[in-house]
């Protein structure tokens, strides 16, 4: 009963600040500080009708200057709702370029500044990756990237795909590994119990004097830390 109260509030909503996302990014557009905007605008009031209670302990994402990578576990399309609540200021994500394509969404992921890669062509996003790479080292502007590539709502991280760890050298920006505990494998449209999600950023991780060598050591080094803050997350919830 409550699955068909809550899907259509949680479309509404949608619709509702997609429309505000989309004026935000009209009146300044290709701003960098939309995108943080724009996650508030989903993120708090989504999370309210999912009953999720979020327990966000991100010091170190914003004690770090804009100008890094930011790097997070992706379980659900949800992620969206759920990590809106911790984006930075002054934060861009890379997406695929088909989102253009989603209503309302898809304009305002283009006007709020992010990048959009055709994953399909070798060339165009090589040309991304590059445009990237230097807003991160001149526009003291932050990247948000999903290192798995795909969602996962599984147990254990998949391996990370190196993009993000190719950026943060060619740039010698630091990474921000952010872990969220796996509030997919418990979520429960249906339900109206209140669950807790913890959101945890670990320190920032230095790319100084790493080369292209060092980032296969670089990209396990953070699955392995961030594999290891899930965990422990989630023996917290579980009173273990």
């Amino acid at each position: 009963m409550l699955l068909l109260i809550r899907m259509p509030l949680l479309g509404l909503h949608f619709i509702l600040a997609g429309v505000l996302g989309v004026l935000i990014g009209l009146c300044r557009p290709f701003h960098p500080d939309n995108s943080r905007l724009c996650a508030r605008l989903y993120g708090w009031p989504a999370t309210w009708l999912m009953r999720l209670q979020i327990q966000a302990e991100v010091g170190p994402l914003f004690d770090q200057p804009p100008g890094c990578v930011i790097i997070a576990n992706h379980q659900s399309n949800h992620d969206l709702f759920v990590l809106g609540h911790v984006v930075p200021p002054r934060t861009v994500c890379i997406g695929k370029k088909s989102l253009k394509w989603v209503p309302l969404f898809g304009q305002l992921f283009w006007l709020g500044g992010n990048v959009l890669v055709d994953r399909g062509n070798a060339y165009q996003a090589r040309r991304a990756m590059q445009t990237t790479t230097r807003t991160l080292q001149e526009q003291d502007t932050s990247i948000w990237v999903f290192p798995e590539g795909t969602r996962n709502a599984g147990e254990h991280l998949l391996p990370f795909k190196k993009g993000a760890f190719h950026m943060a050298v060619e740039a010698g920006v630091p990474i921000v590994p952010v872990c969220v505990s796996r509030y997919a494998q418990r979520l429960n449209l249906n339900g109206w119990r209140r669950r807790k999600v913890i959101i945890r950023s670990l320190a920032p991780i230095s790319t100084r004097g790493l080369t292209h060598q060092d980032v296969p050591a670089l990209a396990e080094q953070c699955r392995q830390q961030m594999q290891r803050c899930i965990d422990l997350m989630e023996n917290e919830l579980h009173g273990r």
